[in-house]
């Protein structure tokens, strides 16, 4: 140290501490001893009370944590503060700068006599020639104060500090290269950092000043931790130059190159380099997380939990709302841990609760986020109610509400279908008045204004609200008295009194505790649920509410227990309820609060009903005799009854006279006047709605039972939506009528693949050839057949063959295809046609074996009536010529519930529209003598023939018959005929055999359409001629027939060939036509007819 330093001697004296004399007193000594020139005098805090305050305080620069409270310098005086100042002043200009100034001429003038100059660096490059091989030491050789050395750096901090940057950059280069070639390491790296803030203060050469700096650390590190203050010094001073350039990130570096061993002094360093990332631009938000995170670890090590808490409560703001979920779930959990340590249990609380439900955590983590949770909470004494808790996960968008006004359910299935099925179903069952608009509006008048957009329920009757609970852990947990949180107001117009609520909405709070539970109050009946779930699972829970008298009813939301100190809380939020039963029309303004909330009106009868032995499961074709329950349990009647079903396909409606009937006895065939009885009860039971008896009522706490058929007509999933109405009097001014609906879901599978083919008879007219193929689709059925019908009394059906020589068991196994062949015939109403028995028409084929006395079915009553008529509305729209049959078979053991085990159950498919449309409308035959015997040598022979011409179509129509006379006799013309006809030699002259026949009937079809004029040209035979008619006109009406006469003149004996002969018919137009593809015209040619004709003797 220089001996001959500047020195000044100052003497503070304290007013509040005594007089002015003491000070004067020692003073006097002190010049006495320093010299007079050396010493001075500053009297301070001239106030007597202590009750200066100073607008801005005086330290506020040099201390950051100095606040205005704390009422620092209150006994300066103004006069104080300006007498400290003209102090510093004083000494700064009369002695400190005077002094250095001297200093720096004289230290300058003895640097240039021997440092300066090219002689004296060669001779000091000489004289320290050797010295680098000298051993390297921390801290190198010893420099006196005397030392050229020292007197260069002291030059060179005297000129740094006098802001003559110049001067002090070439001391310091100077200084530097003496310090290397000594090895004095620490020296060295002194003056390298002092030439790069030089560099910096002359803010030239960046890449000089960063290099010297760099140059300065490494060097510093390279010295060891003696030198570890040297080192962190050095490096705030590069990385304040890095800030003030904007070079933030390289600051963060920097920071990070600080860090030694000490954890202290690594938490600040790692601290602040996690601001440099988040100044930097872009911020670098996750290095910023990172190194915060870093740092509360180094602070935790080091027992500095607070520090530690406050980086990682930092870093939280980083990770919220990001995917970075494990660093997020590690630091919350840490936060828990060390506020718990601290005695903070409800701050540890809420931040152990964001990583309760961490499904991407590993199986072992979960278990100990939970467990540490469980127990910080038992540390706490109390229990804690918390708002949103996310174990279980609550699926908000699963919610449903479930509540019953003028609608109700016969089951949740029914519950569960969307109110548009209903709304369609019911729209012809509701009252014209209630039809017009919505049956809310009827009643807005008598509720108040405020609570119009409210729900309605009804007293005694339970509101259902599905919510769905999944466990996003691996780990099993356990989930206590699940209940709904709700609040009952008495009194319509106190909504707010608390007396009558079972519960308190929670507040905002994310959670708050509670010592004690309220007990239930008896006007509110709420039902708790306990469930366990597997890890991962989730589950439906199915909560009721039960309003037991008249009031305002909201649904707050849910709660549940998951230990004995943790109550979750979930508040419904309204605008994400899917109500499944919905408003009628849309309000223009809605209160979203108004979804949860129920006007409770008095209790109302409501009905209960189902239908005992509908089959889940059956086979296609199964016909069932059902009845339908309906139970009142309440003390009032209902009147009435009206029922909808949505497929009449499968279930309808039976006359009351069949409830107490023994199936399938009660399908056999009756008398006339019986049949026709039930036929009618069937075109009445086939209107849209249902209309019960006006006498019939259910009374109350009875029950009504009422008869139903069942159908199965097609394989597949069926779904049968069943609506009742019924009405109430004198009970309710707000709901005059409520609705039952009903729901079954069954499943039908293939039992018999029936199918029909016609084709005409050659020789009858208006008689088809049928085959019927029948199929058992099933994998273990055997199916005994009984009857085929055919649907109407104009059609007779016979059998070919007996069906015991096809199929002898009279049983259809599992896999056996049938066809069996019949005789359709159709009879046409005559003139005598009203005295005729319809019931003598064979229209039923009895299948069975021949001794068989079992009854056939009527297919022409209800119910088989009624399921026909929806089989030909299903099975497609009805076209002339067309016909239905029902084929009806047995089961006497199957893999179904028969309802009756003593009894078969009954099959029946219908196959309708049988089309006959693909044959021509118009068919005709010829008739007359097929052999004569004449005597040509008196004269020609002439033959009288008949056409008779049927009509089978809808329409009039119109036919014309011409007739040509065949080719000449000679010999050229036949022998051209003959091989145009393309017969055999042996046929082509003289005499020959051909095939009886009795009739022959003619089909106009496309290929009779283009058959060409086919005569057998016999050599022997002359020529004939047509001597009657040659064009015949004529008008047929619908399904009429007529009859055309005919005459030929034969000249010579032979066998002739009748077929020059084409028909020419037009069918007149029909208003309603049934489709395009039957042919209005066509033409037809002659069928052959042979007659022979002998010569008599």
């Amino acid at each position: 140290m220089d001996p001959k330093v500047l020195k000044h001697y100052l003497l503070v004296h304290d007013n509040q501490d005594g007089d002015s004399e003491k000070a004067t007193k020692i003073l006097t000594e002190m010049r006495s001893t320093f010299g007079p020139n050396d010493c001075q005098l500053l009297c301070i805090n001239f106030s007597q009370d202590g009750q200066t305050r100073h607008k801005d305080t005086p330290w506020s620069t040099f201390r950051s944590d100095a606040l205005a409270t704390e009422h620092l310098g209150r006994f300066l005086k103004l006069d104080d503060l300006n007498e400290i100042k003209n102090l510093m002043q004083e000494l700064s200009s009369k002695h400190i700068i005077p002094y250095m100034e001297q200093k720096i001429r004289l230290l300058n003038q003895q640097v240039s006599s021997t440092r300066k100059g090219f002689r004296n660096q060669f001779k000091n490059l000489w004289w320290r020639k050797g010295k680098e091989d000298a051993l390297d030491t921390t801290n190198g050789p010893v420099y006196t104060f005397s030392s050229i050395e020292s007197q260069i750096r002291v030059l060179g901090d005297y000129a740094f500090m006098l802001r003559d940057y110049e001067l002090a950059v070439s001391s310091y280069r100077l200084i530097s290269t003496d310090y290397k070639l000594d090895k004095a390491w620490k020296r060295y790296a002194g003056v390298q950092e002092m030439i790069g803030l030089t560099y910096f203060m002359l803010d030239q050469s960046r890449k000089e000043a960063e290099y010297c700096m760099e140059n300065a650390f490494n060097t510093y590190l390279k010295l060891g931790s003696a030198v570890q203050q040297n080192a962190t010094r050095c490096g705030l001073w590069w990385i304040e130059m890095l800030k003030t350039r904007n070079q933030i990130k390289e600051a963060a570096t920097v920071y990070f190159r600080i860090c030694g061993e000490d954890l202290l002094h690594s938490a600040v360093m790692l601290e602040q380099a996690s601001f440099c990332y988040l100044l930097s631009k872009p911020p670098m938000l996750h290095k910023y997380g990172f190194h915060l995170v870093l740092s509360g670890d180094h602070y935790k090590k080091c027992d500095q939990i607070k520090h530690a808490i406050r980086t990682y409560r930092n870093a939280v703001s980083v990770y919220r709302g990001t995917t970075w979920n494990l660093i997020k779930d590690r630091v919350h959990f840490h936060i828990g841990q060390w506020y718990a340590s601290l005695g903070m249990y409800d701050v540890a609380v809420t931040h152990m609760l964001e990583i309760l439900a961490s499904s991407h955590q590993s199986k072992t983590s979960q278990e100990l986020f939970l467990r540490d949770f469980l127990h910080i909470v038992q540390k706490t004494g109390k229990t804690f109610e918390v708002l949103k808790l996310q174990l279980p996960v609550i699926n908000i968008s699963s919610l449903k509400v479930i509540f019953e006004d003028h609608r109700t359910y016969a089951s949740p299935a029914a519950a569960s279908i969307k109110e548009g099925v209903w709304r369609s179903l019911e729209e012809d069952m509701i009252p014209s008045l209630f039809a017009k608009s919505n049956w809310l509006d009827v009643q807005s008048k008598l509720i108040p204004r405020k609570y119009k957009e409210s729900n309605i329920c009804v007293a005694g009757e339970a509101i259902i609200v599905d919510i769905e609970f999944k466990n996003p852990l691996q780990i099993p947990i356990s989930i206590l008295n699940v209940s709904l949180i709700c609040e009952l107001s008495a009194n319509p117009e106190e909504l707010n009194s608390e007396a009558n609520s079972s519960n308190v909405e929670p507040q905002n709070d994310e959670y708050k505790t509670s010592t004690s539970t309220g007990d239930i109050n008896s006007s509110l009946v709420l039902s708790e649920v306990d469930f366990s779930l597997e890890g991962g699972e989730t589950i439906l829970v199915q909560l009721t509410v039960t309003p037991r008298v008249e009031g305002i009813l909201t649904i707050v939301g849910v709660k549940w227990k998951l230990s004995s100190s943790v109550v979750g809380l979930h508040n419904f939020e309204s605008n994400s309820v899917n109500k499944r039963i919905a408003k009628g029309r849309r309000k223009p303004k809605h209160s979203p609060s108004a979804d949860l909330k129920f006007i409770v009106i008095k209790s109302l009868p409501r009905l209960q009903g189902f239908i005992p032995s509908l089959p889940e499961k059956t086979y296609a074709g199964d016909l069932r005799h059902l009845v339908l329950e309906l139970n009142n349990q309440s003390k009032f009647p209902v009147k009435n009854l009206k029922m909808k079903i949505s497929n009449p396909r499968f279930l309808n409606a039976g006359n009351q006279s069949y409830l107490n009937v023994e199936f399938s006895a009660c399908l056999e065939k009756k008398l006339n006047v019986e049949q026709s009885v039930g036929h009618a009860n069937a075109k009445k039971m086939l209107q849209n709605v249902f209309h019960f008896p006006e006498d019939i009522s259910v009374q109350e706490e009875t029950s009504l039972s009422w008869p139903l058929w069942f159908h199965a007509a097609v394989p597949g999933n069926i779904s049968l939506y069943i609506t009742v109405y019924y009405e109430m009097e004198n009970v309710s001014s707000i709901m005059k009528f409520r609705t039952l609906r009903m729901h079954y879901n069954l499943q039908v599978l293939p039992s018999l693949d029936v199918s029909f083919e016609l084709s005409p008879c050659p020789s009858r007219l208006e008689e088809f050839l049928l085959r019927m193929d029948v199929v058992n689709k099933t994998s273990s059925e055997c199916f005994q057949i009984h009857q085929l019908s055919s649907v109407g009394q104009q059609w007779d059906v016979s059998l070919l063959q007996p069906v015991d020589s096809i199929l002898p068991s009279q049983s259809l196994f599992a896999g056996q295809v049938l066809s069996c062949f019949f005789m359709l015939k159709y009879h046409r109403k005559s003139s005598t046609s009203e005295d005729s028995n319809p019931l003598f028409l064979q229209s039923d084929v009895r299948l069975g074996p021949p001794g068989n006395s079992e009854a056939l079915f009527d297919v022409c009553s209800s119910p088989l009536a009624d399921f026909h008529d929806y089989e030909r509305l299903y099975q497609g729209m009805s076209c002339q010529g067309n016909v239905d049959f029902v084929f009806i078979t047995q089961l006497w053991r199957g893999n179904i519930d028969s309802g009756a085990p003593h009894r078969p159950l009954l099959f029946s498919h219908h196959v309708c529209h049988c089309s006959l449309s693909s044959f021509s409308p118009i068919s005709w035959f010829v008739d007359g003598p097929r052999t004569i015997q004449h005597n040509f040598s008196a004269s020609p022979c002439g033959v009288n023939l008949k056409m008779t011409i049927n009509n089978s179509s809808d329409a009039a129509s119109s036919v014309h018959v011409k007739t040509f006379d065949p080719p000449s006799s000679n010999s050229q013309s036949i022998d051209a005929t003959a091989s145009q006809s393309g017969l055999p030699l042996e046929n082509q002259v003289g005499w020959f055999s051909i095939p009886a026949v009795n009739d022959t009937k003619v089909i106009t079809t496309d290929a009779l359409a283009k058959r060409i004029t086919k005569s057998v040209s016999l050599e022997s035979a002359p020529q004939f001629i047509w001597t009657g008619s040659s064009s015949t006109k004529l008008k047929l009406q619908p399904r009429a027939t007529a009859e055309v006469p005919l005459q030929i003149c034969v000249f010579a004996p032979g066998i002739y060939d009748l077929s020059n002969y084409a028909l020419n018919w037009n069918l007149a137009p029909i208003e309603e036509s049934q489709g395009e593809a039957n042919k209005s015209s066509g033409e037809c040619q002659g069928y052959p007819y042979y007659l022979t004709v002998v010569q008599s003797t």
